[in-house]
């Protein structure tokens, strides 16, 4: 397909897949909080890690820390107990701490606004970046998880070997109105039809 083609093929299975995802109203990692340090903190700590373990875990980080000068000031311990199930915890502990002093010293406790900035943060790349700039600040953003990744490459949007490089490659056929519904669409097809199968991702959208 050349880019023109490519771009008709993008929208035509988005919208599809909106048809059939758009009411489903799952809640993911990023979505559902107050401040925009805890939308920050929950997408670090989303991780390769599934919602339903995330969101229950961060509700009791954040009802312990109440406030990202306390999370700032927490001991690695206590955020580890509290991360036990948590894959990669240990990473996640240091992170989600780190990031909360970061956000103190740097940003005087506010969210950057720009993925320059925030990817300097600790624990935080283009993936959680992209996701903070469009659910705290309402800034367009293409975010790219293993969901993502894998549909866009199974269905010829991208031939790319990173979520990174992904993001790049939907920017270039994506319409920059469609950015911010990519990622909550497919991350929502993407669980409900794993695997690599071509035919059968197209098929679900049909059933």
């Amino acid at each position: 397909m050349n880019p023109s083609q490519k771009k008709e093929y993008f929208l035509k299975i988005l919208k599809k897949a909106e048809k059939k995802y758009g009411k489903n109203d799952k809640r993911l990692s990023a979505e559902g909080w107050g401040p925009d340090w805890q939308v920050l903190i929950a997408t670090i700590m989303s991780a390769q890690s599934r919602d339903e373990t995330t969101i229950p875990i961060a509700e009791l980080l954040f009802k312990k820390y109440d406030s990202l000068e306390k999370l700032s000031k927490a001991r690695y311990e206590g955020v580890l107990a509290i991360f036990k199930s948590l894959n990669y915890n240990r990473t996640k502990a240091r992170n989600v701490i780190a990031a909360a002093r970061f956000l103190i010293e740097r940003y005087n406790g506010k969210v950057p606004s720009t993925i320059e900035e925030l990817v300097e943060i600790p624990g935080v790349g283009r993936k959680t970046a992209n996701l903070v700039i469009t659910e705290c600040h309402g800034k367009d953003g293409i975010t790219v998880d293993t969901h993502v990744h894998r549909i866009s490459n199974v269905l010829g949007f991208a031939k790319t070997k990173s979520p990174n490089e992904t993001e790049f490659a939907l920017r270039e056929i994506a319409p920059r109105r469609y950015w911010k519904r990519v990622n909550r669409i497919f991350v929502l097809w993407g669980k409900d039809v794993r695997g690599r199968d071509r035919k059968k991702l197209i098929k679900s959208l049909t059933n």
